[in-house]
């Protein structure tokens, strides 16, 4: 039987996750950073996403010792759903910023990002020996709130006014874990 060989970088039980590629940009994923109800709790939106700067931008994180970007990727249907990334790796520090995207509204409310966030802050500390895993989100963010506790992360403090979106501040609150 000649079985194709997938890109598979961590392997989960409905998703895996590998590096993001350039042939992502001719998906859904060069429209996800447009779309407003996807983005509504981030600082995407503020400009445009065109397949040019989504080209580049796949390829610097593919050369960066300090962002690891990952798409997830439905086993079923072999299709890239969202990325999930750690970026501001401090080696020094080592510590560094988990950031989830699920572009696909078909895959939301199913414990996709619960299941890749286990997989990755995993990888981040045992392989990459990091010691803290932090994050913000808009406090109108209840959906992330909700998944940053179920990742065992905890509050850490709030910035206020931090995100302006809208016409609007909010407040960003922030969690992280440490390593045990």
């Amino acid at each position: 039987m000649n079985t194709l060989k997938k890109d598979i970088f961590l392997d989960g039980a409905h998703i895996y996750l590998r590096s993001l590629d350039e042939k992502d940009i001719n998906g859904n994923y060069r429209y996800w950073l447009n779309d407003p109800e996807i983005i509504q709790y981030n600082s995407h939106g503020r400009f445009p996403v065109t397949p040019e700067k989504l080209i580049e931008y796949v390829k610097a994180v593919a050369q960066s010792n300090t962002a690891l970007v990952l798409a997830i990727i439905d086993k079923e249907t072999d299709t890239h759903i969202g990325n999930i990334s750690l970026q501001s790796i401090n080696w020094i520090d080592r510590n560094a910023e988990i950031a989830f995207l699920l572009g696909e509204r078909s895959f939301w409310g199913k414990g996709i990002m619960e299941t890749a966030g286990r997989m990755l802050i995993s990888h981040g500390f045992e392989t990459l020996n990091l010691h803290r895993i932090y994050c913000g989100t808009s406090s109108e963010n209840m959906g992330m709130q909700k998944l940053a506790a179920k990742l065992g992360m905890t509050q850490e403090g709030i910035r206020h006014e931090a995100l302006y979106k809208g016409n609007r501040y909010f407040d960003i609150v922030e969690y992280g874990i440490l390593r045990k």
